[in-house]
């Protein structure tokens, strides 16, 4: 019997995702109904709910569940979530009683079916407020609301596809049934996730290594969907990391996946959501650092902590595994944080990720107390085959996500 955390609000995983002849059926129906359009936003949240991501939900909120979550991070049922998942069109042809295909409006691929138990207006800048705490529209998450269609559609929903996910990122792609055998099969209790958008260098390395002492082992869980221009792609990512695993991680400590979300950059906020699909996947713990999913200067560097602190006891079962900011130093001639290191700034090598990607981009080395060789070796030859026009982009880009 399984030692591993519950999923959330539930007992079991309950993916959307239709398989064998009753997928056949749906895709056969599907092409006789109404289209709507999904962003990339909206088609990750898809495949998250298809797979079980996202339990116990069974589609898209409703105005009720809507205004919960941005209130009081509950839905109408009380069950505790922090970010809406919800689905807009500008349509005024789909209406409450129909059913509709979610198509990806990028590829025109048939994702999903569903019934439209409700068609409802928001109040967009209310979400911005309350969830990203801002209406800059320089904020890339406040940008994905205010894009929004016209009208939110709730309802259940069928899922149809994998997105071409596992077929894009092979073995890195990995289900939550398939991360809760893999811990299973290790003998796991305790997971730490460790969540990334970016290459890991030193800093990063450290944090995952307190989280081994402190757990039976760490999952580097990395974003698979979209994000912002200039970030690093997921295929070099997963090679950078896979280096680092093999060259200074002790075997069988650390398993390497990803999943299929676009980034939200709520910073306090999506730390929370990402505790709890880390629930379903089933890890005890979710590695909280500065600045967890920030960009800019929207949120202070530990408001991601302190989020955790202000929830109720029981919202989630996986717990934040809070550490400050680490570097290397110079003096204590070693990784160090905020909490143990008593030596100045000088003495420290901090270095922001602006800084790192024109450094890159520049084809200058990173210092190896900053980064391993190993991965600063890969992240060069990728910014090698940049091209010129983009290598300027990425150096003027004015967002530092962290």
């Amino acid at each position: 019997m399984s030692k591993l955390v519950p999923p959330h609000g539930s007992d079991t995983l309950k993916p959307l995702a239709l398989e064998g002849s009753a997928l056949t059926a749906e895709l056969e129906r599907a092409k006789s109904l109404p289209k709507v359009n999904c962003s990339s936003r909206e088609v990750g949240d898809i495949i998250m709910m298809g797979i079980g991501g996202f339990t116990p939900l069974a589609g898209f909120m409703g105005k009720a569940d809507w205004q919960g979550v941005c209130d009081n991070m509950t839905i109408e049922s009380g069950l505790f979530w922090p970010i809406p998942i919800t689905l807009s069109t500008d349509s005024e042809e789909v209406n409450q009683g129909d059913e509709v295909v979610l198509v990806n409006g990028e590829t025109d691929e048939i994702i999903a079916i569903m019934a439209i138990s409700e068609k409802y207006s928001i109040d967009k800048t209310h979400e911005c407020n309350t969830v990203y705490k801002t209406t800059e529209t320089a904020h890339p998450g406040v940008v994905m609301v205010m894009a929004q269609g016209k009208y939110n559609l709730a309802g259940s929903i069928k899922v149809l596809s994998d997105g071409g996910f596992p077929e894009k990122y092979s073995s890195l792609y990995m289900t939550p049934m398939e991360t809760r055998a893999y811990f299973d099969d290790k003998g796991w209790k305790t997971v730490a996730a460790f969540q990334t958008r970016n290459p890991m260098h030193r800093s990063h390395e450290y944090l995952a290594k307190i989280a081994v002492e402190i757990c039976d082992g760490v999952m580097i869980h990395s974003v698979l969907g979209g994000l912002k221009a200039g970030d690093i792609p997921a295929d070099v990512r997963s090679e950078a990391i896979s280096v680092l695993i093999e060259n200074y991680f002790v075997d069988d400590t650390i398993l390497q996946s990803g999943y299929p979300l676009d980034m939200r950059y709520a910073g306090p906020r999506e730390a929370l959501l990402h505790a709890l699909f880390r629930q379903n996947y089933g890890c005890s713990h979710l590695i909280v650092g500065r600045d967890h999913a920030g960009v800019d200067d929207y949120y202070g560097p530990f408001d991601a902590h302190n989020i955790f602190d202000e929830i109720a006891d029981d919202a989630l079962v996986t717990q934040a595994l809070k550490i400050d900011w680490t570097f290397w130093c110079h003096k204590c001639c070693g990784m160090s944080s905020m909490k143990t290191c008593p030596h100045s700034a000088e003495d420290r090598v901090l270095l922001s990720g602006t800084k790192v990607r024109k450094m890159l981009s520049d084809g200058e080395d990173l210092p190896e107390t900053f980064s391993r060789p190993e991965v600063a070796k890969i992240l060069q030859a990728y910014y090698a085959g940049i091209k010129d026009e983009d290598k300027v982009e990425i150096k003027l880009s004015g967002h530092s996500a962290k």
